[in-house]
């Protein structure tokens, strides 16, 4: 680990995080929570918000793919989506929904819409994020898909999406 120069667990929690939080809600699989915790820790992210029957730490099946990252990630439950974008509005977050709407933006758009703490939602496996959450969001967001599927699992989605948040964010040009 030295070798890649990796920061230590007290380095991470005292590391500087970029204003980026994802947001699961009602993710069935905690396999797939597990994932984005690993995948919150590889960026650096503010936190994590589970919402509704997400698996919570600790878990196995989240402790499998998550590889610790469950115990470095700051991270909060709530129960339902609008408890968690209420938490949000008052933390001063813009709160972008991930999923294919008719007023989507295309995640290459992502730069032009974001310019404060941003908070991105990942919904359920199957039924994506729900009608009533979409509502509270400022933006949709999709991941523009050229073939057969029009959807992709919600770690895949949430990786592609994450780093295309802290890469367009201001500190990162710091690190």
């Amino acid at each position: 680990m030295d070798d890649l120069h990796r920061k230590s667990v007290g380095e991470f929690l005292e590391a500087e995080k970029f204003p980026v939080i994802a947001v699961l809600e009602n993710i069935r699989s905690a396999y797939n929570v597990g994932s984005v915790f690993r995948t919150a820790d590889a960026f650096l992210l503010e936190e994590i918000l589970l919402v509704g029957y997400c698996a919570i730490p600790p878990h196995k099946e989240i402790a499998k793919t998550a590889l610790g990252a469950e115990q470095t990630m700051q991270w909060k439950h709530f129960d339902n989506s609008a408890d968690t974008i209420q938490y949000l509005r008052g933390k001063g977050y813009l709160v972008i929904g991930i999923e294919q709407t008719s007023d989507s933006v295309p995640l290459q758009q992502l730069k032009k819409i974001i310019g404060q703490p941003t908070a991105y939602i990942f919904g359920n496996e199957v039924k994506g994020v729900e009608q009533t959450t979409l509502e509270m969001c400022d933006y949709c967001m999709e991941i523009p898909q050229f073939g057969t599927k029009h959807s992709l699992n919600i770690a895949v989605a949430a990786g592609m999406v994450l780093w295309e948040a802290v890469k367009n964010c201001p500190e990162f040009s710091k690190k």
